[in-house]
């Protein structure tokens, strides 16, 4: 296998790729539609939503068309965010739902996520029996007379943000100036709506609903929200700045005074706060999270369950605990998940979360930032070779053998006060390469790692 980026996906995680001949085409979207409709019970109504990328419109019909002719009504909500179709599920009762939309990639990119009945991603058994009906082909399909029916729901924004109304204090927090960057992407709604309606005064950049091409890469990093946001921040008198991608799931940050935060500080910001009043103590983070978790669990009397990166292995470990044990799960990519939410990953709460820390502590985004201790990442990635990823996974787990290995997900080590992980990416054919230090940088490991892959 070449070294050449593969731009179509076909995993647990779901179906993503790049729209076109050679990527990502209606034959793939009606036959992964017809293997959800199959994987489901059978006549209960499917709940679908997009975000606004051009080949939404086409994946939509080719999803409508799947889960139609295996005898499901279709309810679609046009142009939302995943939180918000998730949240829909529950609301109408439907036995599943798919979300198109590629999150935090480029234009040309899509992708269907498949949703359970309690709005919730897949578990690794639920997206395995999926794909097994897509790959066998093992499709039910009805006759004529019980073809599903679609109609469109035009109210799930209202309904979504009537519910996280009820969840936090709109009275309190309309008083912080906002800068919002929503790259174009579903973020621009909710906030321009929550403006309508509840009386924020959130300044939306790159607001208006793009489906061709983005303002800039709609990726939730330090890096995009110091060229993109955080300029903005102090010239405009606000006390922070929010960065959303383009499916509103995930978040970064920029403080009151203009500065990025790495996007591995939404975690620890929201468990800081949630710990405390959670009757649960237990954090889900997967092993590429920073370890500042830890720290601020141990705050708390919480502890951290590390699990494999992605979406099922998340649910997995949700599943295997009762709701109330658990305080919060999520990743260091600025995506969380609370349990008031019935773990969804949702940006839009995780910013009222880390607003609502600000206004109860009544400071500054970058004092509560300062009260941490100096936790540094560097982040790195390689083209994806299949064949040589095993022979060095073994060979860094032996140069490195001073270390503790865990390998649950490719090969982690630790070390008293640093960690490196290599893994292969479920979205992209690249190996992901992490590195993280309490104190400075650890650039001597990162960059002897990196040069072994």
């Amino acid at each position: 296998m070449s070294g050449a980026p593969r731009t179509l996906r076909i995993s647990h995680v779901g179906l993503r790729g790049v729209v076109g001949a050679g990527g990502l085409t209606a034959r793939h979207v009606i036959d992964f539609a017809s293997a959800f409709g199959t994987f489901l019970e059978p006549d209960g109504a499917v709940v679908i939503g997009r975000d606004p990328r051009a080949s939404g419109v086409m994946l939509a019909e080719g999803v409508k068309a799947g889960l139609a002719a295996t005898g499901h009504d279709v309810i679609d909500l046009c142009v939302v965010s995943t939180p918000v179709t998730q949240h829909a599920i529950r609301r109408l009762g439907g036995v599943g739902g798919i979300s198109i939309g590629a999150s935090h990639n480029a234009a040309e990119w899509n992708a269907l996520k498949f949703l359970g009945r309690n709005g919730t991603y897949l578990s690794t058994a639920e997206a395995s029996e999926l794909l097994d009906i897509y790959h066998l082909r093992r499709f039910r399909f009805v006759d004529y007379r019980g073809i599903g029916n679609v109609r469109i729901e035009p109210g799930a924004l209202d309904a979504y943000l009537e519910e996280i109304a009820g969840a936090y204090d709109f009275e309190r927090l309309r008083r912080f100036k906002v800068v919002v960057d929503c790259c174009n992407g579903t973020s621009g709604l909710i906030l321009r709506r929550m403006n309508e309606r509840f009386g924020f005064s959130f300044i939306l950049i790159n607001g208006r609903v793009e489906g061709v091409e983005f303002a800039h890469e709609p990726n939730t990093s330090a890096r995009t929200v110091g060229l993109q946001l955080a300029p903005l921040v102090k010239p405009l008198g606000a006390d922070a700045g929010f960065l959303f991608d383009v499916d509103s799931d995930r978040v970064a940050i920029a403080t009151e005074k203009g500065d990025a935060v790495s996007e591995e500080m939404v975690m620890p910001l929201i468990a800081d706060r949630v710990l405390p009043r959670a009757e649960g103590k237990l954090i889900i983070a997967n092993l590429s999270t920073t370890a500042l978790l830890e720290e601020v669990a141990a705050r708390h009397g919480g502890t951290v369950l590390r699990v494999p990166v992605g979406r099922q292995a998340a649910m997995d470990a949700l599943a295997a605990h009762r709701p109330e044990q658990i305080a919060l799960a999520g990743e260091g990519t600025g995506a969380v998940m609370l349990p008031r939410f019935r773990f969804v990953y949702d940006g839009i709460t995780s910013m009222l979360d880390i607003l609502s820390l600000m206004a109860e502590r009544e400071q500054p985004i970058s004092e509560i930032l300062a009260g941490y201790p100096r936790y540094s990442m560097l982040k790195g990635q390689a083209a994806l070779v299949s064949r040589h990823v095993p022979a060095l996974l073994m060979k860094l787990q032996q140069e490195y053998a001073d270390g503790q290995a865990n390998t649950l997900d490719g090969l982690r080590v630790d070390w008293p006060d640093q960690w490196f992980h290599v893994r292969v990416s479920q979205t992209e054919s690249i190996v992901r390469v992490i590195a993280e230090r309490r104190g400075p940088p650890p650039r001597e490991l990162f960059d002897a790692v990196m040069e072994q892959i």
